[in-house]
């Protein structure tokens, strides 16, 4: 009998058919009736791909036809040739703004997401090739700078917005591989409050969040904002003076302390101030916002030890440079000074570091150093501090709220970690940004649903949200989207015969279980047509 790879395809097409993805890209970008494929029909399968089989977008007939696409999704794999998944990317490349508008407000009716907290940032892809005649229309692939540290490679970036309910990535935007974060905050901005409307949102980035023109633009809106101050923007001496002592604790424990005894989770106190930001011109009205100075207790030890590790390398090395002087490799001042500035700028000294080269009556050079131990002190004092800078009235949150709130923002980390990892966003083997475009439109949704499928798990498992059997040794935890994928991709299904009906394969438990937290009714799955008899599933 013929067996297909069944996996979270059933799953997949559940969500998209809520979301109505096919629908909104079939009517932004109709084809011929006599297409015997709609773009929206190829765009819910390469989702379906992204989250079941990741890899460059090559031969998804093959994929198809070894996973039971045509069952699920009706869709014969050998349409699905190449040619034709070009032509949907293409077609849908122009409509993308209004297809991630339209999805993204589809899943915050559908599925009851609260956007009043809203996570902001972007990340970047690096690609190989030269791309040297992209379309002016579309993002731009160019040098920038990359969070990967390829600096020799073009990139194209995506910011993604992120609900605080469930980590989902309920809106999306391509960007040029050289803009500029900052500069992209007020068009995110405007595109989340049409995502949101007609509800307010609390937008919550990064650093680069923080700029005269963006919190003007934003207190123009009425958005509120919480975003960490810049270092540039953060007075020298501040975090130094500050007294741990008089701060207020906040009740809050980091997710990687949960299952710590309370002794060893980190903590976390607060105290308030406001912070004023001048315009760059003298008429500029002055922007005055709330600044919380939070002192985390965990960051301070992970200061601590990093600023010992970084001392302890660089006096090894400097010794070496002592004793070395005056030998063949460092036989004048200038190759001494040179070797010194190259351990002071590796090592991140150069605030502490005192040094003296000498040169004796035979042109011998000879260095003394030691560190200022009253600099090292006022380092050490400033351990553990950071500042928020925020326009949340103190009605509405006091200083230990607005820490909470944006304690939400690892969510947006882990994930592009699912954007990078487990849907595969590289390689992109694409020449034209029109369709690499497309493409991040395709995997964003791919994540959507992912991050979907997890969140309906969870608040289907209620209380702590936990369950037993993702790991051999049975330990009860929070099931990721990742986890869920994975234990629902040897799902297989038996094709039906003339006296057999078809036969989903089950081989676990916790395979039965997902099944049931997700809603989908095994036995009599809506993506097979049940009107037939032969068509009840025995499981």
């Amino acid at each position: 009998m013929v067996e297909r790879r069944l996996g979270a395809l059933p799953a997949s097409a559940e969500f998209l058919r809520r979301l109505d993805v096919a629908r909104i890209v079939d009517e932004l970008c109709p084809v011929r009736d006599v297409a015997h494929l709609t773009h929206g029909q190829v765009v819910e399968v390469l989702v379906a791909n992204r989250l079941s089989a990741p890899a460059p977008l090559v031969r998804v007939g093959d994929w198809a036809r070894e996973w039971a696409v045509e069952e699920v999704f009706g869709i014969e794999a050998d349409l699905l040739n190449d040619d034709r998944i070009g032509r949907a990317l293409d077609a849908i490349a122009p409509e993308l703004e209004h297809i991630v508008g339209t999805v993204g407000a589809s899943a915050i009716a559908e599925f009851g997401i609260d956007v009043s907290r809203l996570h902001w940032d972007m990340t970047s892809i690096s690609l190989h090739g030269a791309y040297e005649t992209p379309q002016e229309e579309f993002p731009q692939v160019k040098y920038g700078h990359p969070k990967d540290r390829r600096a020799d490679l073009k990139q194209i970036q995506a910011g993604i917005a992120i609900s605080a309910d469930g980590g989902i990535p309920v809106f999306h935007r391509a960007y040029d591989g050289g803009a500029g974060e900052v500069s992209q905050v007020v068009g995110a901005m405007t595109a989340l409050r049409e995502v949101a409307a007609p509800r307010e949102f609390l937008m919550i980035g990064d650093s680069k969040l923080v700029s005269y023109s963006n919190l003007l633009a934003m207190q123009e809106a009425r958005v509120r904002f919480i975003a960490p101050a810049p270092a540039a923007r953060i007075p020298d001496g501040l975090f130094a003076g500050l007294d741990t002592a008089r701060a207020r604790p906040v009740d809050y424990t980091a997710g990687r302390d949960a299952a710590k005894p309370p002794a060893q989770r980190g903590q976390y106190r607060v105290l308030e101030d406001t912070q004023t930001l001048a315009g760059p011109r003298k008429r500029d009205p002055a922007i005055t916002v709330r600044r919380i100075l939070v002192h985390s207790s965990a960051n301070a030890q992970a200061q601590q030890a990093a600023r010992i590790r970084r001392l302890d390398k660089a006096r090894e090395e400097l010794d070496k440079l002592q004793r070395a002087c005056g030998g063949r490799h460092y036989a004048t001042a200038q190759k001494v000074t040179a070797r010194l500035g190259v351990i002071t700028s590796k090592r991140r000294i150069g605030s502490c570091l005192v040094t003296s080269i000498t040169v004796d009556e035979s042109g011998r050079p000879a260095l003394t150093w030691y560190y200022d131990q009253e600099v090292l002190a006022v380092e050490a004092a400033a351990d553990g501090w950071y500042a928020l800078l925020s326009t949340l009235g103190p009605a509405e949150a006091d200083a230990a709220e607005v820490l909470i709130r944006y304690k939400g923002q690892p969510v947006i980390e882990r994930r592009y970690s699912d954007f990078k990892g487990p849907l595969a966003v590289a390689p992109v083997f694409l020449h034209h940004n029109r369709r690499i475009a497309a493409l991040i439109t395709v995997i964003c949704l791919a994540l959507l649903v992912f991050c979907l499928i997890e969140r309906q798990v969870r608040q289907a498992l209620g209380g702590d949200q936990t369950m037993r059997g993702l790991y051999p040794d049975n330990r009860a935890l929070r099931p990721t989207g990742r986890l869920i994928l994975y234990h629902l991709a040897d799902l297989r299904i038996r094709a039906g015969t003339a006296t057999d009906p078809p036969t989903i394969l089950i081989t676990r438990a916790v395979q039965a279980h997902l099944l049931e937290l997700l809603g989908i009714d095994e036995t009599r799955p809506r993506w097979l047509d049940t009107s037939n008899p032969m068509c009840e599933i025995r499981v």
